[in-house]
């Protein structure tokens, strides 16, 4: 499959897609545009962004075509070996993970705008863009560029890889990088704002090579960290297979509050690059764009990494230990103040991201696999390095998640992550998966007998607010 992706009215931010199809053999062609995206686990029906849509043979004359469900198309091909499919795509939000045109900027998530011929989703496929001559593109690994051509060629080994690789087309990108162990990590930022790229460099490397050194390697030999930082508050990332999308905002605040969100967030993005990237649940193994993806656990690919994200910034030395104590603060006061009394484990909550994940719930029904799965996942942590005198950790267990299932990628289930827990704790952990994650009770006690081997309590001052305090020892 080969795309030509432009805008012949970005003023109204309309994204124009053509799909050219080839080699055809059969009578009928399906077509399927995703119902979500990697890395937010709810369907998010981005055919309904589709104004027009027409499929063509080679010759412009148009085929029959009818939809088979709400984002999926069939093209009858009876004698036709290749065919042109043309559509635009409305796209006028700014997030993390969607796409946007206007005059000055083409950000495109492949994901909401590219469809695949069934059959072919394990082929290579191409995006050609037309670029002008002051204009980059930031995010992408593989780009073909012929000197005093317009025309730059993306290459991609298949369709899971094009849907999992944003860009940004933009004159106005400011780019560095920096380099571990032969990987090259590019710095992108585009909007209102200078970075200081050699302070961003020397935090950056520091936390990256923190997180290198629990796995032993890096997956890739190049990276991107996408970040745009807008007038308004935002704060949102996105994980993807060679890169993250960060918008943050907005861009007139105390530029230290900014970069401590900068920080947070590029730490938490990059541990995903092991964590659900390549370390995946068997039930996302491959993903089927076309439906709920179901799975358990959630809470080690979204609650191990909000873990490790703030606690590797403070290992690593970029963090100091109030920067950090606040973080955690801020972890613990969004669970216990809001699900500590929920519903839901934390096994059920995963399930039911597909249902209900990112949006409010009714009172008192789900907890966060973010929030709760970085309390469960401390828990753990701290459990490991007391019944092994600090000989092991919760590192080990990544570490093993990686050579067993990341490194060769092949999916892990709910029971092969706790064995490997097991393993690296040298003892069995029904009681903790029985409480933690399949339980539903409050986690506040046994969080503070844990805090305890780092001389930390949760408290509630005279005002009732949740607080993290230094003890002695």
């Amino acid at each position: 499959m080969h795309y030509k992706i432009y805008s012949k009215n970005c003023h109204i931010h309309f994204i124009d897609i053509e799909c050219f199809i080839t080699d055809i053999q059969a009578d009928t062609l399906e077509l399927q545009l995703p119902a979500w995206r990697p890395g937010r686990y709810e369907l998010q029906n981005f055919a309904k962004n589709i104004q027009q849509f027409e499929v063509t043979d080679t010759n412009g004359e148009t085929l029959a075509c009818k939809k088979l469900t709400k984002d999926r198309w069939l093209v009858e091909t009876e004698g036709i070996s290749s065919v042109i499919v043309r559509y635009n795509y409305f796209a006028h939000i700014i997030n993390a993970g969607s796409s946007y045109v206007d005059e000055h900027i083409l950000y495109v998530n492949p994901v909401n705008l590219c469809l695949y011929a069934e059959g072919r989703i394990n082929s290579p496929c191409t995006i050609e863009l037309e670029l002008s001559e002051n204009q980059k593109i930031a995010g992408i690994n593989t780009i073909t560029h012929h000197p005093g051509s317009s025309v730059h060629l993306l290459h991609f080994d298949d369709f899971y890889h094009l849907a999992d690789s944003p860009f940004i087309v933009s004159a106005s990108l400011k780019h560095d990088f920096y380099e571990i162990n032969g990987v090259k990590f590019n710095l992108w930022f585009e909007g209102n704002i200078d970075p200081d790229f050699e302070r961003i460099k020397t935090d950056f490397s520091k936390f990256t090579q923190a997180q290198i050194a629990i796995f032993g390697e890096f997956p890739l030999p190049e990276y991107h960290f996408l970040t745009w930082v807008l007038p308004v508050p935002y704060y949102h990332g996105v994980e993807h297979r060679s890169s993250t999308m960060q918008v943050l905002g907005p861009d007139n605040q105390n530029f230290e509050e900014l970069y401590i969100d900068l920080l947070g967030l590029a730490s938490h993005e990059l541990f995903h690059t092991w964590n659900i990237c390549r370390i995946r649940p068997v039930e996302l193994l491959p993903y089927d764009y076309t439906q709920e993806n179901y799975f358990p656990t959630c809470f080690v690919a979204e609650g191990v990494t909000t873990y490790y994200g703030d606690l590797i910034l403070s290992r690593s030395g970029v963090f100091n230990e109030a920067q950090y104590l606040k973080e955690l603060e801020v972890c613990c006061k969004r669970h216990f103040d809001n699900a500590d009394n929920a519903a839901q484990s934390l096994v059920e909550s995963s399930w039911d991201l597909w249902l209900d994940g990112y949006t409010p719930s009714i009172p008192g029904r789900k907890v966060s696999v973010y929030h709760k799965g970085a309390i469960a996942a401390q828990i753990l942590d701290l459990h490991i390095r007391k019944v092994s005198s600090h000989t092991r950790s919760l590192d080990d267990v990544m570490k093993q998640m990686w050579e067993q299932f990341g490194k060769p990628f092949k999916g892990y289930s709910f029971q092969d992550y706790q064995v490997i827990c097991e393993e690296v704790a040298n003892e069995k952990l029904d009681w903790y998966f029985d409480v933690c994650i399949n339980g539903r009770e409050s986690l506040s006690d046994l969080l503070n007998r844990y805090l305890q081997l780092i001389n930390l309590e949760m408290v509630r001052n005279e005002e009732g607010m949740l607080c993290l305090i230094k003890t002695t020892t």
